[in-house]
């Protein structure tokens, strides 16, 4: 799948301290930008100007970089000494080089390296700095309107009268952003509040033209046309509760056939703001860490970690379905947690030493320190466990839900955005205790955190797809509906042949407006709150 560019990041660059490979003068550094796509192949993106006789260079020339949070994007720096006018680097003396993600770069926002050479041994000299922003117009407009004597359009009963809101393209075209609701059957409707995107609305450019077309709905979609109006940023803002902004809804076939034509109704801009919204990487780069944690089954229907047909059985290679999910989800994350100490638990298993049956058992089996030191301590852990626990089950999500539930809502009362927490369970099997899931599900919408869920094998999965939600929004057994929409599923099956990224690129797309759906609605800022742009 084609991963959804979350925004772009400003880098820029300053190196201190560098080695001197000139004779009569100091070294004349630029600094080239690389990114990975696959393996070991590099190309470059762009690189900066030349600074003449420097050796602690600031360099004016930023780089530009699309970010996808699901992604891990591995860059490199370069540091070159440039003594000639040729593009080519190979024959300019190489001063060092800082290889890392992108990830890490805005988890910091601001991070300092030491320079090492193509072998990996650290550079005679010299550290890079990389500071990150990002570029954006994070600014939202927020809506009232109404409307009065609309024209009638329908026959029986009255008009349903919505809102439909253009920008003008560079081509001149009209070009749709938003359509409110459908009031039904009322000619002096009242829309619900909403909000538009300054982006979208008009560019940032508060005279850009702004049209609002005004429909009657019908269930066939041959929607009558009421009025048109056009207007702009400037005029609308200065509508206020005590002093609404009214435009006549204009039907322009009407008005040429009616000589005494006015209007085809009123249309009232009650209120409309301008706020700021903040966004995932205002709040990663204002610190919040995001914290992941793995919940694996051990369900019997795994089968026996011995037999090579077991979904536990670790290949000659080293991998099976479940390592493959860990490693492709916690590449991702681990760069947005400072201290890389991730808990891990087991479900529907016999644990030692009294054979009891535990859903959420540390799988290091230390129950007061469940952290394993990065990826590496989970599958190192993993690989231990296996042959110490019994496969069992049922198969149980909500007591392990509900455990990181109890760190998110911990987090919660602290009533700042420093917390977010991702729990990827992966599983191989149909649920056993699913009200009780779907009731830990709604109950983790109101707190920081989201859920990840890989099934692995061939089994049927459609509660899964049931507690994902996409489809309309989970409701608790008796009734309660989710808040939020934090359940992410996937059929490990259906990336088996795609590259090893797309796995990660598939369940991390939408967390990181999860993150920023859950701070807003607390109004909770950034932790080390970045001035609005």
């Amino acid at each position: 799948m084609a991963a959804q560019c979350v925004t772009k990041v400003e880098l820029s660059i300053s190196c201190d301290n560098l080695l001197d490979k000139d004779i009569s003068s100091k070294s004349d550094p630029l600094c080239v930008l690389l990114m990975n796509t696959s393996g070991q192949q590099w190309f470059e993106v762009d690189r900066t100007e030349r600074i003449s006789n420097c050796l602690n260079p600031r360099f004016a020339k930023k780089f530009v970089i699309d970010y996808y949070f699901e992604i891990v994007q591995k860059v490199k720096f370069g540091i070159y000494d440039i003594d000639n006018n040729t593009y080519d680097l190979g024959d300019d003396d190489f001063l060092g080089e800082c290889e890392i993600t992108l990830g890490q770069i805005v988890s910091s926002k601001k991070l300092t390296k030491p320079l090492v050479m193509k072998n990996g041994r650290p550079a005679a000299k010299g550290t890079i700095t990389v500071f990150a922003e990002e570029i954006k117009d994070n600014r939202t407009v927020q809506f009232e309107m109404e409307a009065r004597k609309l024209d009638n359009k329908d026959f029986f009963g009255k008009s349903d009268p919505y809102l439909e809101f253009y920008r003008q393209g560079d081509d001149g075209r009209w070009q749709m952003v938003h359509r409110t609701e459908v009031v039904k059957n009322n000619l002096n409707p009242v829309w619900k509040p909403f909000k538009i995107p300054l982006r979208s609305l008009c560019n940032g450019d508060m005279e850009k033209p702004i049209r609002v077309e005004c429909y009657d709905y019908d269930s066939d979609g041959s929607h009558d046309l009421i009025g048109i109006f056009q207007t702009t940023m400037s005029k609308l803002k200065e509508a206020s509760r005590s002093m609404p902004v009214e435009f006549d809804c204009i039907n322009e076939k009407k008005r040429q056939k009616k000589k005494n034509y006015r209007n085809s109704g009123v249309v009232s801009v009650k209120h409309c703001q301008i706020t700021v919204e903040y966004t995932f990487l205002d709040y990663i780069m204002g610190g919040c860490q995001m914290n992941f944690v793995v919940g694996i089954d051990f369900t019997g229907s795994n089968g026996d970690p011995r037999s090579p047909n077991s979904l536990h059985f670790i290949s000659p290679n080293g991998v099976n379905e479940y390592l493959h999910a860990i490693w492709s989800v916690g590449q991702v994350i681990q760069d947005y947690d400072t201290d890389k100490m991730f808990p891990a638990f087991g479900f529907g298993a016999q644990i030692p030493p009294t054979g009891q049956v535990s859903h959420e058992f540390p799988i290091n089996f230390n129950p007061s320190n469940p952290y394993c030191p990065g990826i590496e301590g989970i599958v190192d852990a993993y690989r231990r466990c296996l042959p110490q626990v019994k496969l069992y089950g049922p198969t149980n999500f909500s007591p392990i839900i509900n455990h990181v539930a109890a760190f998110a809502a911990s987090a919660a009362q602290q009533k700042n955005a420093s917390q977010y927490f991702v729990l990827l369970i992966i599983t191989d099997g149909v649920i056993t205790d699913l009200d009780q899931t779907r009731h830990a599900i709604v109950n983790a919408a109101k707190l920081p955190m989201s859920i990840i869920i890989i099934g692995v094998g061939g089994a049927d999965f459609s509660a899964m797809e049931f507690l994902d939600g996409d489809n309309g929004g989970l409701r608790s057994p008796t009734g309660e509906m989710a808040i939020r929409d934090i359940v992410q599923f996937v059929p490990f099956r259906q990336f088996a042949q795609a590259p090893k990224e797309a796995l990660a690129q598939s369940v991390l797309a939408e967390v990181p407006q999860q993150v920023v759906s859950y701070f807003n609605m607390y109004k909770l800022k950034p932790p080390n709150n970045p001035v609005a742009q």
